[in-house]
């Protein structure tokens, strides 16, 4: 405790202990000016002076005109200015615009195309010429049959309409005949397909697989993850040939159909289809048979 009262004491006396500083003329060694100072003066005048100094930059980058030539600032008259340019160049291009239809009058009149009556500079102002009118043309035989193709491609298409993307459709995981079909109100969100055991499971699109593992209920089961925010889901395999994380084609093989899990009655492939985490039925998008 002594020993730190002396140190204070020491710190005390050297931030205390008075200097003079004097000015001398340099010929005559004669004294103009003398000041008493002590550390602890010039330690306080020197942060008071940075402090005001940092004040004073800061109210003239804030309330004065002179931030406008500091980097990265701009003056409000030039943000007018721009304002005005754009709004300028706007009248300009419709003047433009005017100036071209009127032009395009000339030419159809020395054409033969239009009479005079027509070309009149103020009725563009009042009626001016926007678009040519689009013609209603019936649909050829040929059209119509098109658009029932197309139809009939979306029957089985999970977007909106089969021109959304030509090259995304489902493939059909298995075929055979549905067992139990799809039923919201039982929560049975899925179709049972029944097939001979091992037969050959395929990922209905191209995808990524997102689970692949055996689980009490349903057995070996493997989820893939599809674009536009499908899933499809394959239950009661008898083995997994995909792990997760790798990626499958449209058609590829990803596991063999059996009758693992409690919840099953025989061979057979139950197949779920989400789209958006909104399950769907998938006889809507798959032809099965």
């Amino acid at each position: 405790m002594a020993k730190n009262k002396k140190d204070r004491k020491k710190i005390t006396r050297k931030l205390l202990h008075k200097y003079r500083m004097v000015v001398l003329n340099e010929d005559t060694f004669e004294e103009k000016l003398s000041f008493k100072l002590t550390r602890l003066n010039v330690f306080v005048t020197i942060t008071l002076s940075a402090i005001i100094l940092i004040a004073a930059t800061t109210y003239i980058i804030a309330f004065t005109p002179l931030k406008e030539y500091i980097p990265g600032y701009s003056s409000a008259q030039l943000k007018q200015q721009a304002s005005q340019l754009a709004y300028q160049s706007d009248s300009l291009q419709q003047v433009l615009k005017l100036n071209n239809q009127y032009l395009s009058s000339i030419k159809n009149v020395l054409t033969g195309k239009a009479d005079t009556s027509s070309l009149h500079r103020d009725s563009l102002l009042e009626n001016p010429i926007m678009e040519q009118e689009i013609e209603a043309i019936e649909p050829s035989r040929a059209d119509s049959l098109l658009r029932e193709e197309v139809a009939q491609e979306d029957k089985y298409n999970v977007l909106p309409s089969a021109t959304d993307n030509i090259d995304f459709s489902l493939f059909p995981p298995v075929k055979g005949s549905i067992s139990e079909g799809y039923d919201a109100k039982d929560k049975h969100y899925a179709v049972d397909i029944v097939v001979a055991k091992n037969t050959p499971v395929k990922s209905v699109a191209d995808g990524r697989v997102i689970f692949s593992e055996w689980t009490t209920e349903t057995g070996y089961v493997i989820i893939i993850k599809h674009e536009y925010g499908l899933l499809s889901v394959y239950k009661h395999n008898a083995s997994l040939s995909k792990e997760q994380g790798e990626n499958v084609r449209r058609g590829e093989v990803i596991a063999t159909a059996g009758s693992t899990g409690e919840y099953t009655t025989g061979p057979h492939l139950h197949f779920e289809l989400w789209n958006e985490a909104v399950p769907v039925d998938p006889t809507d998008y798959i032809d099965f048979d």
